[in-house]
């Protein structure tokens, strides 16, 4: 909201689904949020009455240094660990209904800025802003299509047992290997049909469900657009289906891989380039053949997307998706129609055609995952290299070459100073710091595994 929007029309500013949400109610409530490093939303809850007067508000730069267990990583800087406020302004047009709230709410995504009015570096949608700004420098408009893989399961509430599928309607659990099957999506239907109720009322479009390979596991497909509000969907999104699914007696995990054995869940992008002057696809030449350009973006994604799978793989748990015939890719290799390869060109029209990155895990943040992709792509286009030649047949008999752990993809990130350019040195500095910790945290915990095959063999 900007200082000039007054208490008494900012309502009258809202989007169109959000104003249709709350007409004939009073709105009782406003949730300010961010996003932190995991994607989790973070802010404060104020009534109404008192955002209306409010055209900001402020939280500690220290949230950015939280691991996901709630521990830090030592990255305040130079300045020590200080913790000053950053200040927090509203973005209206993300202005939206929490529908599964007891009262009339709206949520509002919010942008980070330091206190002399600059946008912190390693907030998550500055980071896709600044990406998304060096594509229009040259006169490019970058286009996205994210695909959402999450699994419904039977609430957990003891980390030390297996995750299982959850109970499908027919009162049986939930069966892997049926892909695609319409009976399978219709085991969930109570839940689904909230997650379209919810996204209804938020005003978002929802392309298609289908079910997915593994036991509960679901994809939801979106619209292509605006990277950020594409971004701004995804991280709305995960909370919606959590809070449907939580209706219903289940959880919704998207970890890469919560289930032995079951394939992982992605979240595949889709990457096409608009020239902002005639609005056609970079990709395609006026007699509709590919371009130069369509090559280098590959090449861009070959070259640098190795230095950002710590972005697009953030946890220890993201590279069991990494697996030899497990749905997911192993290397960076690509075709046309070739779900195989880490680097996909689907069927299209000349007009639609595009890039899929399929090595990005459904536990990335989605601002993050989407800021990498382009910014691989993008550097492609800058250095205008072609990439290798396509490959044909099944990928997984290629040579791995995606790395096969978090601390090997963080060394990776750290001596890519082109990528870190691109997304920010600072962030590049701050997520490293807190990622690292997050791996310490990590090597203190014993796994069964470990206790089952060393306790009495070594």
């Amino acid at each position: 909201m900007s200082n000039s929007t007054t208490a008494s029309n900012w309502l009258e500013t809202l989007p169109d689904a959000a104003s249709s949400y709350l007409k004939d109610h009073r709105l009782d409530e406003v949730e300010c949020i961010i996003s932190d490093l995991p994607g989790i939303a973070r802010g404060k809850a104020v009534p109404a009455s008192k955002f209306a007067k409010q055209s900001q508000f402020f939280l500690p730069n220290s949230i950015y240094f939280q691991t996901i267990t709630g521990g830090w990583g030592e990255a305040a800087g130079a300045g020590g660990f200080t913790e000053p406020d950053m200040i927090l302004k509203p973005d209206m047009s993300t202005a939206c209904a929490a529908p599964w709230t007891g009262d009339w709410t709206l949520q509002v995504i919010h942008d980070a800025f330091d206190q002399a009015g600059e946008p912190i570096p390693f907030a998550p949608r500055n980071v896709l802003k600044r990406v998304v700004e060096m594509y229009r420098a040259r006169g490019w408009e970058p286009v996205v299509a994210p695909e959402m893989e999450f699994y419904l399961v039977a609430r957990n509430i003891n980390p030390a047992e297996a995750i299982a599928p959850m109970m499908g309607r027919s009162g049986r659990p939930a069966a892997a290997r049926q892909a695609y099957s319409m009976s399978a999506v219709d085991e969930f239907g109570p839940v689904i049909d909230d997650i379209y109720d919810f996204a209804e009322h938020m005003g978002f479009e929802i392309d298609g469900i289908t079910q997915e390979g593994g036991a509960g596991q679901l994809e939801i497909n979106l619209q292509h657009g605006d990277p950020v509000k594409l971004a701004d969907e995804i991280f709305y999104f995960k909370r919606l289906i959590r809070e449907a699914a939580l209706r219903h007696d289940c959880f919704a995990t998207f970890m890469a891989k919560p289930i032995e054995g079951e394939p992982g869940s992605a979240m595949h992008i889709h990457h096409s380039v608009i020239d902002k002057a005639t609005g056609a696809n970079i990709f395609t030449a006026k007699d509709g053949s590919e371009t130069p350009a369509f090559k280098h973006f590959i090449a861009g994604l070959q070259n640098h997307l190795p230095s950002v799978v710590a972005l697009l793989a953030p946890y220890v748990n993201s590279y069991r998706r990494y697996v030899k015939d497990q749905a997911a890719p192993i290397n960076l290799e690509w075709g046309r129609d070739n779900r195989t390869t880490g680097i996909r060109v689907p069927i299209s029209d000349p007009a639609s055609r595009r890039v899929e990155n399929r090595l990005a895990g459904m536990d990335c943040n989605p601002y993050l995952g989407i800021a990498a992709s382009l910014a691989c792509g993008f550097l492609g286009l800058k250095e205008e290299k072609p990439p290798s030649a396509q490959y044909k047949g099944d990928a997984y008999e290629a040579m791995a070459d995606v790395p096969r752990g978090l601390y090997s993809a963080l060394n990776l990130l750290n001596e890519d100073k082109e990528i870190q350019g691109i997304l920010h040195p600072d962030f590049s500095r701050v997520y490293s710091i807190v990622k690292a910790a997050e791996y310490d945290e990590f090597l203190q915990v014993i796994s069964p595994w470990e206790r089952e095959h060393l306790l009495l063999n070594v």
